[in-house]
């Protein structure tokens, strides 16, 4: 079947995990882990490891055990000046303007992250729809529920649809409902067997693919 939409991942997908914003963002949630747990800080990624396992983001293990107020969260976290990590991206402005396709940004982050992001690499005008946290009632990725919501809010079917995430724990909901996946991988350490339908080194390569320069997907 044709494609008829793309859902992207943000962070890590858009632009490179190598910019240092995810680096950021941890930093920000390890303080704050340890400040809501009492912990040690350099015991706060052990223990958001385990959340991101039994979960799937450091949020809802917050959630689920301490009760933290989400806003409160959200605003601690993602109150980071994207400016010091990320420039207009001409080229993917390019390649996402050759996109004949309907588009949605898929992220468990809150939607005015994403949307500050969008701004800072000059690509907001491609995004019309943000799917994020509070639109997945904090259910998130990879919950099913978060990919199910999207796929009925763009009004396609999963097959008619592709998914181009960097979290191979977010891809196996996608390929059992039917989409086709595309896992971004920086570091060149998977393999397409058994985790996504291709494995591309960065957002403009999976483009690339989707757009058929370089095969088909």
């Amino acid at each position: 079947m044709a494609l008829a939409a793309i859902l992207f991942d943000l962070d890590g997908t858009l632009y490179p995990r190598s910019a240092g914003v995810q680096r950021a963002l941890d930093e920000r949630m390890n303080a704050y882990v340890q400040q809501i747990t009492g912990c040690a800080l350099d015991e706060a990624p052990a223990l958001r490891h385990s959340w991101f396992i039994r979960y799937g983001t450091t949020l809802t293990g917050l959630q689920r055990e301490y009760h933290v107020d989400v806003e409160d969260y959200l605003r601690a976290i993602h109150n980071i000046r994207l400016d010091t990590f990320l420039a207009r991206d001409r080229e993917l402005d390019a390649l996402l303007d050759r996109l004949d396709l309907r588009r949605a940004i898929f992220t468990n982050s809150p939607a005015e992250h994403a949307a500050r992001v969008l701004r800072a690499l000059g690509v907001a005008q491609h995004f019309p729809l943000i799917f994020d946290i509070r639109f997945f009632e904090f259910q998130p990725k990879p919950n099913r529920i978060a990919y199910t919501r999207a796929l009925d809010a763009l009004g396609v079917t999963a097959s008619e649809t592709v998914l181009i995430e960097d979290t191979p724990q977010n891809l196996p909901p996608a390929r059992e409902l039917g989409m086709r996946t595309i896992l971004i991988d920086e570091q060149g350490t998977h393999s397409p067997d058994g985790i996504a339908d291709h494995v591309v080194p960065d957002i403009r390569a999976a483009l690339r693919l989707v757009n058929g320069d370089v095969g088909r997907i």
